[in-house]
């Protein structure tokens, strides 16, 4: 009998509410609304998608700039001490040309000492990837490398070539520090 119950029970239930009742109910309004939710919250989910990509993009650029920017700062942050140094060299050159054209032999000790000097300086200089670009005369003249201080005919030459060194040029590492200084033949081609 109780068996009974249960099922006029449930068949009371079903009639007096065939479509499961208020509380489960939904209206069109309501099922569109959710609808607009859920669009709105995978919209929302694609653009905040998108920021985080572009913040990591922008984070490894800024990693790569700032990596770059410490090579460079390493490699040509002493540049303009290599500058200041340069007429240094350029001083002891001199005195060595000097001191062996006059070929007396009491300096013998101060040539020394210059010569030491000058070797030192050049050390300290490759050990900071400073190197000199040796001009030579009758080399051809390059631009990116040398400044022509004067033109002059000059006979049994070519134009273009190098005639005369007044100072030696310098790079530091790929960058050019001080183009080497010559006079440049202007002998016309025959």
């Amino acid at each position: 009998m109780a068996e009974n119950e249960n099922e006029n029970q449930f068949l009371d239930d079903i009639m007096a509410d065939p479509l499961g009742g208020p509380e489960d109910e939904m209206t069109l309004d309501e099922m569109a609304e959710e609808d607009d939710n859920i669009v709105a919250l995978k919209s929302e989910i694609s653009e905040v998608k998108d920021a985080y990509m572009r913040a990591l993009a922008d984070l490894e650029n800024t990693r790569k700039r700032s990596e770059r920017d410490r090579r460079e700062a390493e490699n040509y942050g002493g540049s303009r001490l290599a500058r200041d140094l340069l007429p240094v060299y350029d001083n002891l050159e001199r005195a060595l040309q000097m001191a062996k054209e006059d070929g007396k032999e009491g300096d013998k000790a101060l040539l020394e000492g210059v010569e030491l000097t000058m070797r030192a300086l050049i050390g300290v200089f490759k050990k900071h990837g400073i190197d000199p670009i040796v001009a030579e005369v009758g080399e051809k003249f390059d631009a990116h490398i040398h400044e022509a201080m004067f033109e002059a005919p000059l006979p049994g030459t070519q134009a273009g070539d190098i005639i005369q060194v007044a100072s030696t040029g310098f790079m530091l590492h790929d960058r050019l520090l001080r183009p080497a200084q010559v006079g440049v033949s202007s002998t016309p081609k025959s």
